[in-house]
């Protein structure tokens, strides 16, 4: 599917239950809850911030390579002067400009520099990843609201056809055709269906609030999800697609770039460094010089320049240790990008293999519920007659709960898995799903670009401010679930 399926897929999908069911007042869909998160989620908009702090690391590490301007006022006031000090005076006033040059370094700045874009690129890939992160805590958390949902509706279910099967076992016993026995067995499982019906409801209410922490708002009526897109074929496609587009793959071996820079950098201290440099001053002696002499000028004006060498000869070993240190680093970035290679083909091979599973769960809890379905109706209709006992019906009731709630489980963790799997391969964040507008979609290349070449020392940004929406006013959940969800949880979300 290209890029932009997963939001036509999800009005597609929107529109035929619309088709199926009447609409409500207002439902959330996955495009509104992934879109929510992607404008408000505090954890990535704080992670954009802090990659516009990274990009200032380029302009800072090219101030050492420009020019600079100082400007130096003094005013002296001399107590007590040299008795053998005969034109000295009693108080001075001078001003003056100085100009520096960098004209080299020994490469420092330049592999300074080199690093720090470096870090940049790394910078970006994680805040691809944090973004993918927060995507895929929003699918599990929406699919566990649903699920939560369906396995409340199912409870809710199980608790009423129980009370009805315990008060038509109660009259049969009434009237002599059932034993106390029977009667017992009703009562002990509807009390067993009571308590998972709370254990139910408080997970609903967990999944809830979770997803507010995500999202920002409270989950209204959740739709079904749409197809997954851009699945791969099969496992070593998905590993291929990850070895080449993973964001946190990508960052480390940015980071191992830049610390083969540092390693230049730290290097660069054995060598010279040049620099020019112009001074210019005005002093005024306020007619204290020689004591005010006629003939001698109060007021001067000064200049100078010239170019400073300087020739590292002997530094105890300073900048040996230095780039070895650099180096020892640099081979920690090199082993990490193997160690985050292994657990990116981890991941992906891991994922892969619960999609598959889940996706055979199905079929299978799909067989079993049907099976289920029929077996319930002609263990009902035979102890109808006598040829079944009540612990039968009971069982067989048990038996087709315990089928739809692996039924609803697996499509959960079949959804969850084929979206962690696109996280894996670095194909589930906002530029693949494709649901945010040119305009939205947040680019930190931009930013990059806007700092990069400011050299202005006044320049500065709006005072921050958090832009993330609060949840204090966000009633807390309960566990309510539309009417209709029970008649959805049988045939799928």
């Amino acid at each position: 599917m290209p890029r932009g399926g997963f939001a036509k897929s999800l009005v597609l999908g929107a529109s035929a239950g619309a088709l199926a069911l009447a609409a409500p007042a207002h439902a959330d869909t996955l495009q509104e809850a992934l879109s929510q998160a992607y404008q408000n989620n505090p954890t990535l908009l704080a992670a954009r911030a802090n990659q516009r702090a990274v990009d200032e690391n380029v302009p800072i590490q090219e101030a050492a390579g420009i020019p600079s301007v100082d400007g130096t006022a003094t005013y002296t006031e001399f107590i007590k002067n040299s008795p053998n000090s005969f034109t000295a005076p009693d108080r001075t006033f001078r001003i003056g400009p100085s100009l520096t040059v960098p004209v080299y370094a020994g490469g420092a700045i330049r592999n300074a520099v080199k690093a720090a874009k470096e870090r940049v690129s790394a910078g970006q890939a994680d805040l691809r990843a944090i973004e993918s992160s927060i995507f895929n805590q929003v699918v599990a958390a929406y699919m566990d609201v649903l699920r939560s949902e369906a396995l409340v509706a199912l409870s809710a279910n199980q608790v009423e056809v129980l009370t009805v099967n315990l008060q038509a076992t109660s009259d049969r016993f009434e009237i002599g055709d059932l034993t106390r026995t029977d009667v017992a067995q009703s009562q002990s499982r509807l009390a067993l269906a009571q308590g998972d019906l709370r254990n139910a409801q408080a997970t609903l209410i967990n999944a809830r609030e979770t997803y507010i922490r995500l999202v920002g708002e409270a989950p209204t009526d959740l739709q079904a999800p749409p197809a997954l897109p851009n699945l791969p074929e099969n496992v070593e496609i998905a590993v291929d697609v990850a070895l080449e587009n993973n964001p946190d793959l990508i960052a480390e071996k940015e980071r191992a770039d830049a610390a083969g820079f540092d390693s230049e950098v730290a290097g660069s201290g054995r060598l010279p460094t040049v620099a020019l440099f112009a001074n210019a001053a005005y002093t005024d002696y306020f007619n204290t010089l020689a004591g005010g002499a006629g003939g001698i000028a109060q007021e001067e004006t000064t200049a100078n320049a010239g170019v400073q060498v300087s020739i590292p000869i002997f530094q105890g070993g300073l900048p040996a240790a230095r780039q070895r240190q650099a180096q020892a680093r640099e081979t920690a970035a090199l082993e990490q990008v193997i160690a985050t290679e292994r657990e990116v083909i981890a991941q992906v091979r891991a994922a892969w293999s619960s999609w598959q599973a889940s996706l055979a769960v199905i079929e299978s809890s799909q067989i079993a519920v049907e099976a289920a379905e029929l077996s319930l109706e002609g263990v009902r209709a035979e102890n109808s007659i006598g040829s079944r006992q009540i612990l039968d019906v009971l069982n067989a009731e048990q038996e087709l709960l315990s089928s739809r709630v692996q039924l609803v489980t697996a499509r959960r963790n079949a959804y969850v898995a084929g979206f962690t799997l696109l996280a894996a391969m670095g194909r589930a964040e906002a530029r693949d799903l494709g649901f945010v507008g040119e305009g939205l979609l947040y680019d930190p290349a931009l930013n990059y670009e806007r700092v990069r070449e400011r050299i202005w020392d006044w320049d500065r940004d709006p005072e921050p401010t958090a832009t993330a929406t609060s949840t204090v006013d966000v009633p807390a959940p309960d566990a309510s679930v539309p009417a209709e969800d029970e008649t959805e949880t049988v045939s799928g979300y």
